[in-house]
């Protein structure tokens, strides 16, 4: 984690100093404290999902550009070389296959969950959408008070701007690619 801690933290730094933000400011309009943010900045502090997706959300920037290191224009990316981000005591991991970069809004992931996982996620931007094709298992998913079964093979595609969650309720591994898209 120790890679991860340093690429959040120059990244987190890089962003907000393009964007002339203070601490104090990037604290209100992220809703992360300012002592939160001052840890995360010099390693001290390894954030959890929803903590960067919120500071993600609150700098309307794509998670990914908080979380990867930049890339060159053409690379291959080997699955043994993306240290994955876990949730919900190791069954829910994310694997950012394609992050965002400059002018490209949408990022790309490979999302694992195993039995009985069970993850929420904080709304993201407004509009932002997300993209889910299952490609083992049967995911269920909730967007606000709607629940969706979607199987193998199947794809469904929902407003990201609201809480969501993802749950495993079979006993087998569920595999999904995920696109997430960031409208203008």
């Amino acid at each position: 984690m120790k890679d991860l801690n340093s690429i959040v933290a120059n990244n987190l730094k890089r962003i907000r100093e393009e964007m002339k933000l203070s601490l104090e400011k990037t604290a209100d309009i992220t809703g992360v404290s300012k002592a939160m943010l001052r840890q995360i900045e010099t390693g001290e502090s390894s954030p959890t999902i929803n903590t960067v997706w919120k500071i993600a959300t609150g700098l309307k920037v794509p998670y990914t550009s908080i979380i990867n290191a930049p890339q060159p224009d053409t690379f291959v990316v080997s699955r043994s070389d993306i240290e994955p981000q876990i949730e919900d005591d190791g069954k829910y991991q994310v694997y950012s296959i394609f992050p965002s970069e400059e002018g490209r809004r949408f990022e790309i992931y490979t999302v694992e969950l195993e039995k009985g996982c069970s993850f929420c996620s904080n709304a993201h931007g407004e509009r932002t959408q997300e993209f889910i094709t299952v490609y083992e298992g049967e995911l269920t998913l909730y967007v606000e008070d709607e629940e969706y079964i979607v199987k193998a093979g199947d794809a469904i595609k929902f407003r990201a701007d609201r809480l969501h969650a993802y749950h495993n309720k079979s006993d087998a591994l569920i595999r999904i690619s995920m696109v997430i898209y960031y409208p203008v």
